[in-house]
């Protein structure tokens, strides 16, 4: 055919067009993105390209002019058609390819990360003296913080005009208003002073034999110094049964303190006053490290349960016996971790308790 067929307002040129079609094709071999392929289908297959003009062209074609001009162009098309699409798969591959290098993580390298905080040391320092007490047997008991005078004082043996019922040293929960014994107006709910409270609970609620141990937050009206705050944390344990002697006591608290300070620690006995213990006992340890060298510190109260006690809960004293301890959590955390000021413990700075990380 001729290679020049000119339709009303378009001319078909074969050769130019399949010129064209070649060229495009080259030009397809030597792409490497992405980017350079849409143009190059743009210019050689888009509206304004030399293969959709002539194909616009044949329209204007005599009749057997058209099926001849319709082959060529169908070859055109599915030549470039064919080229485009494999280069397209080449092209596509390598970019997958480049781009999940580039997002490659050596995971041997350090990371930074966001920091995440550290937890504080007091609830873990509770928790292992919970496992202590669950290592031998005994169930650990949570009670209210919010109590009763009755559990929190007239049930462990504090007489109506003790000082530790006075406002200077305890926290009375507003309510309603009455005098008591001593005269003193306040309500009869109180934040507990000790965890004591939960004691009577537990000899109430679960009878004998009894051996819980009671850890939990309590509050005196003490100012915030180096060595107290008026919220701090208390564990205390109470063991009633028959035939509790204080050599009882005196073999667990010497267990206890082995497992809070090491094979080297030991406990002593001084005589004492506590309303719910008789007879009552000073707590000393001697610490291994301490400041100065190794020596005697005060470390909590213990005795054996005072039998009004005893009869607050029901029990018959000439029956049953039991030994009571406490200690202060923020103490023995002092005293283990060599820390010299209370306000470290409360302030909440994260790089005092990043210190401990390592040591869980």
């Amino acid at each position: 055919m001729e290679r020049a067929l000119v339709a009303e307002q378009m001319s078909f040129d074969a050769e130019a067009v399949a010129a064209a079609v070649a060229e495009g094709i080259e030009k397809i071999e030597h792409a490497s993105t992405m980017e350079e392929l849409k143009a190059i289908r743009t210019q050689y297959a888009g509206a304004q390209s030399a293969m959709t003009m002539a194909s616009k062209a044949i329209g204007g074609l005599d009749k057997d002019q058209k099926k001849e001009a319709g082959k060529l162009m169908g070859k055109l098309r599915a030549d470039f058609g064919r080229a485009f699409g494999t280069k397209e798969a080449v092209v596509k591959q390598a970019e997958e390819a480049a781009a999940l290098a580039a997002e490659t993580v050596d995971m041997t390298l350090p990371v930074k990360r966001k920091p995440l905080g550290a937890r504080h040391p007091l609830p873990k320092l509770m928790e292992d003296v919970e496992d202590f007490f669950v290592s031998m047997g005994w169930q650990i008991s949570d009670g209210p913080e919010v109590e009763t005078e009755w559990f929190d004082f007239d049930a462990l043996n504090f007489g109506p005009d003790h000082p530790a019922r006075q406002m200077q040293d305890t926290f009375y929960i507003k309510g309603n208003q009455a005098k008591d014994a001593a005269g003193f107006v306040g309500s009869n709910m109180v934040l507990r002073t000790q965890t004591s409270s939960d004691q009577v609970r537990g000899l109430i609620a679960h009878g004998v034999p009894l051996y819980i141990a009671c850890p939990g937050r309590v509050f005196r009206t003490d100012e915030l110094d180096a060595t107290h705050t008026p919220v701090f944390h208390q564990i205390e344990a109470l063991a009633v049964d028959k035939g509790l002697t204080m050599a009882d006591l005196k073999g667990v608290l010497d267990k206890l303190a082995v497992a809070m300070f090491g094979p080297e620690a030991k406990t002593r006995l001084r005589p004492s006053y506590f309303p719910f213990t008789e007879p009552s006992a000073e707590l000393d340890l001697w610490f291994p490290d301490k400041k100065g060298g190794a020596g005697w510190l005060e470390w909590g109260g213990c005795g054996m349960v005072n039998p009004n006690v005893l009869r607050s809960a029901g029990l018959d004293p000439d029956e049953y016996t039991g030994f009571a301890f406490g200690v202060g959590v923020e103490r023995t955390l002092l005293l283990r971790s060599d820390i010299n000021d209370m306000h470290d413990l409360v302030e909440g700075d994260v790089r005092f308790s990043e210190q401990f990380v390592m040591g869980e």
